[in-house]
């Protein structure tokens, strides 16, 4: 593929048909701010942040919009372009409300971070916000339309990559907002509560509910891992407060494979069951003298609920002892075919080749099955 000469900040690059100038510019370390863009989405050009000089264009041009043609001077840090840049920030800031103190955005927020670089410390246009959090009775998503810039960023990903279109501009002019048409809650749309939304977001308009006040990003140390809810193998963070030592979010991080950043409700708000107190955390083995099934076990919502007084805590050598020795003694009697292996989905290729490999080799059948086969 031919490729495009052109120059940025006085250095001769050359690019790919089709890339735009914030592309190449990143590409070579060139920093151009931005707050609508995310490389996940189709260019925006909402919050006009990105603002270059390209030779002989009579106006200044949006950065993550416009491709690179042959022969582009550009230009990324002139006067103009810094004082327009700032200008912009300070129309943004205009109706922000100034609680950087309190905000659970705060070490996050691109907004924040581009006041700081910019030096702008007020706006000369600031009234104070007339909205505040959305009312919404779901227990995953909060809306504080208050701090919304209308970069769309949330609406463009829940139509562009999720396809729920759950979100879209509501009213025109000072009165705009985002949300639910008719202005319904997240429970009446077609939302998947996936947390997209909250993922994209640059400042603190949208936030997980779960870790409301729960810590800030520098309280947290972040543990790459995998999601274990599925097979696909999601690659995500686990947020872990260093003062409580407590689970507190879950993200992931554009550019991590396969998700790319990612998630579905599962991954994202199904965490809750690590500090639950009903979680077991060591191996239970059953008291012989309990019998198969007590007759104090009582049936709740279809499930069978067993008291926890049949059960004693084990080791992991002892309780796989047991499991062994039972093993044994079934295929003893009744043969390697009376016993079958099932597999799961939620485990890695590897543990389920484990598995198999334990059922044919160690076990000699060859019932074995997978959750997940149909």
């Amino acid at each position: 593929m031919q490729k495009i000469k052109l120059t940025i900040d006085d250095r001769p690059v050359e690019a790919a048909p089709g890339q735009t100038i914030l592309e190449v510019a990143t590409r070579l370390g060139i920093k151009i701010p931005t707050l609508c863009h995310d490389p996940r989405l189709k260019p925006f050009g909402a919050c006009r942040v990105c603002l270059v000089e390209v030779e002989k264009a009579r106006t200044l041009q949006t950065a993550c919009s416009l491709e690179i043609q042959e022969g582009m001077v550009v230009r990324t840090n002139t006067r103009k372009v810094m004082d327009t840049r700032r200008f912009i920030l300070e129309l943004i800031l205009s109706d922000h409300p100034l609680d950087c103190m309190t905000c659970d955005k705060c070490g996050t927020c691109t907004l924040q971070d581009l006041a700081y670089e910019y030096g702008i410390k007020e706006s000369r246009f600031f009234r104070s916000p007339q909205r505040g959090i959305a009312p919404d009775p779901n227990t995953m998503i909060l809306r504080d339309d208050s701090k919304c810039i209308l970069c769309g960023r949330c609406v463009r990903i829940c139509d562009e990559v999720e396809q729920a279109e759950a979100l879209d501009f509501i009213n025109r002019g000072f009165d705009t907002v985002v949300g639910p048409a008719y202005g319904d809650t997240l429970l009446g749309t077609t939302c998947e509560f996936c947390g997209q939304c909250v993922s994209t977001c640059p400042v603190g308009a949208l936030r997980e509910k779960q870790a409301e006040g729960k810590g800030r990003d520098w309280e947290l140390k972040k543990t790459q891992t995998v999601c274990a809810y599925c097979g696909v193998g999601c690659n995500l963070f686990l947020n872990v407060n260093t003062r409580t030592g407590k689970l507190v979010k879950v993200t992931s991080e554009v550019g991590t494979v396969p998700n790319n950043g990612n998630l579905c409700i599962k991954g994202r708000f199904g965490y809750d069951f690590v500090h639950h107190p009903d979680r077991l955390t060591q191996p239970l083995i059953r008291n012989a003298e309990c019998g198969v099934r007590s007759a104090e076990s009582k049936v709740l919502n279809s499930e069978i609920r067993i008291p926890k007084s049949e059960f004693r805590e084990a080791s992991w050598e002892e309780a796989m002892g047991l499991v062994a020795s039972k093993l044994l003694e079934i295929k003893k009697k009744h043969g390697p075919q009376s016993i079958a292996c099932i597999g799961s989905a939620r485990c890695t290729n590897e543990e389920n080749y484990l598995m198999m490999k334990f059922a044919r080799a160690v076990v000699g059948t060859n019932s074995v099955d997978m959750c997940a086969r149909t």
